[in-house]
């Protein structure tokens, strides 16, 4: 097992050296160039204000549903296949089961591989 220690003394700032100095002068020179020559003006108030009075949600008005006026929803009566369109049920790949509507399909899928 090791031990890690770490130092809870501050480092020394350095001075810069010539070259940092140069880069810095540079800097703010570039600044001054791009500086804008106008102080920029503040955008006028739009008239939002802030009150505690007044709802920060829009106000509309209430609109009451339609009279219900139909008899009670009944439910829809079960969807039953009469089992006049479809020839069988085929096997694709694995345990894929795949409706036969013609005796093509029957075929081509009998020839399929994997």
């Amino acid at each position: 097992m090791q031990i890690l220690h770490t130092s809870t003394r501050s480092k020394k700032k350095r001075k810069p050296n010539a070259k940092q100095r140069e880069l810095q002068s540079d800097w703010e020179k570039m600044l001054k160039k791009y500086e804008p020559k106008k102080p920029v003006a503040k955008a006028k108030d739009a008239g939002w204000s802030y009150s505690l009075g007044a709802s920060a949600r829009r106000e509309t008005p209430k609109i009451p549903s339609l009279p219900f006026t139909a008899g009670p929803c009944t439910k829809a009566p079960d969807k039953v296949y009469t089992g006049t369109a479809i020839k069988g049920i085929g096997t694709m790949h694995k345990s894929n089961a795949v409706p036969i509507f013609t005796d093509e399909q029957a075929i081509e899928i009998a020839t399929m591989r994997r």
